[in-house]
């Protein structure tokens, strides 16, 4: 299960992303926004994180104009891993080596097209699993 979420500036992104996961027959929740109205993006990334963090989704993805507040505001829930990626390189590195559990994107950054193939991507990837990873992982978990 995958929670989707977006802002105003992401709404048609995510429509587009929500046509992906249907034709590929994986289930969401739709956290909202559900128009182009505008309205703020913190309540979105922190709906799609919580609902990762308490495991009624496996991940989440969010989006808003340069996805970079709406990540901030997913990264706020404890135990979110939310990364920001433009390209398919970061979507698997970011898997593989931080066991990201929220994609972020820009939908004034990228098209729809790279956005679907980062989605995939992301979706696709399986964390690594290797000691320095899981390390470095408790590393950032850790309170100071």
């Amino acid at each position: 299960m995958i929670a989707i979420g977006s802002d105003h500036g992401g709404y048609q992104l995510k429509q587009e992303i929500i046509k992906y996961l249907e034709d590929k027959n994986i289930d969401y929740k739709d956290v909202g926004c559900y128009s182009t109205e505008s309205c703020d993006y913190a309540q979105f990334g922190k709906s799609v994180a919580k609902l990762v963090a308490e495991g009624t989704c496996d991940k989440g993805i969010v989006i808003c104009g340069t996805g970079i507040g709406i990540s901030i505001a997913a990264n706020k829930i404890k135990g979110i891993r939310a990364a920001l990626c433009h390209d398919c390189f970061s979507a698997q590195a970011t898997r593989e080596h931080n066991d990201a559990n929220i994609l972020a994107m820009g939908a004034r950054v990228i098209g729809p097209g790279l956005a679907l193939k980062i989605v995939e991507t992301f979706l696709g990837t399986e964390f690594s699993n290797d000691e320095r990873h899981i390390r470095r992982i408790g590393q950032i978990e850790e309170d100071n």
